[in-house]
Order: structure tokens, then sequence, then C-alpha cells
């Protein structure tokens, strides 16, 4: 079992606060500041779309500089190591990775116009001169382990909660075990009860 954002699409209202909390957080932590999660709308539903951490992590088997790696329950990108080949992407089940880089015009003191493309054109066929892309997908806001995903708390309408694992695992297993106390007691009560 791996930690992971349950989103419910039912609740997500489309506001894009997570998207922002997102990438403000990352930002701080001198990561890029790409939300690592998408927003998909339909004509009636709204809902982010986040990585689900999957146990065999295909993205992390294809990775050919190892820069994807499993960490206590979760499937981490090294951007530093990633070489921007967008091979993860490809091999995503769920669309939860997505290239992203900073353009040589976005660099403080060098303004050079870069292309720009249709927003319909998917991030895996664009490229812009200048710009070293990197993987990016959620990664449970591993950098702040005290604060937890940002997207969680910023969400307004609780459509986003965090499952932890480890937390779960033990609130199943406490719930087994006071059901079979529950299930021990009804028996003992049902054996006086037969008895004359």
């Amino acid at each position: 079992m791996n930690n992971f954002i349950e989103i419910k699409p039912d609740v997500c209202i489309g506001c894009g606060t997570c998207r922002a909390a997102c990438s403000v957080g990352h930002e701080r932590a001198g990561l890029q500041a790409e939300p690592r999660l998408a927003m998909v709308r339909t004509g009636s539903l709204s809902a982010s779309v986040t990585c689900h951490h999957c146990e065999g992590a295909p993205c992390s088997l294809v990775c050919p500089v190892g820069a994807i790696t499993k960490e206590n329950g979760s499937v981490h990108i090294n951007e530093q190591t990633c070489v921007g080949c967008r091979l993860c992407a490809c091999v995503c089940p769920f669309g939860a990775i997505h290239p992203s880089g900073t353009s040589i015009a976005g660099v403080a003191g060098i303004k050079f116009d870069t292309p720009t493309f249709p927003k319909a054109t998917s991030s895996l066929l664009t490229w812009e001169i200048g710009v070293y892309t990197r993987a990016v997908k959620c990664d449970l806001c591993a950098y702040d382990p005290e604060g937890g995903p940002h997207c969680v708390a910023a969400c307004p309408t609780g459509a986003l909660s965090f499952h932890d694992a480890a937390r779960d695992a033990r609130v199943r297993t406490e719930k087994r075990v006071a059901a079979a106390e529950a299930n021990e007691v009804v028996m003992r009560d049902l054996s006086t009860i037969r008895r004359p």
C-alpha cells in the first residue's frame, strides 16, 4: 500500500487553489514552480489529477538514469538527475507526469522571446529553445514532512485528502481487532443464552 492523495470529483469546484498552493510551496523549496497536479474539467465535474504512487511504478522502471525512486511509500523524481527524456510521462497510466522547464526568457536579466504553442498541444510534443525540461509529478510535498501535501491543506471544499499507508494500515488493524473482540463477546453471550 502506498501513500496517495484521494480526490473527490463530486466535491471539487475546480477553483485551482490546490494547483496554486502546490506551485508556491515547490517554488519556495527551490524546485520547479510547475504545479504537480493537473485540473481536469468535464461538462459536470472537475477534479485534480495527481500521481497514484503506483506499487509497481512503471515510470521508475523506464527511467534511463534512475531519477525516479520509491521511498517511504511514495514515488519521487530527482529533478537534478532527470534528463527530460519524457519516457516516464509516456508510460504513466494516469497522465500524472509532465515535462516542465524554466525558459531562458524567464531567467532574470535575460530576455529572449521563445516560441509559444497552442494550449491544446500536449506538453509531451512541445519544446522551446533554451529550455531544459525535467519531469515533474506529485511528490506529496516530501520537502515539508511536517506540513504534508500543501494542496490538501489549501482545498477550500475538502475535495482532497491525504492517505498515509502506515496510518491506514494501523486503522484497519484496530478495526479488525475491535470487530474480533465484539464477535467474541457476542459468541459468549449467545452461548450463555442457549444453555438452560
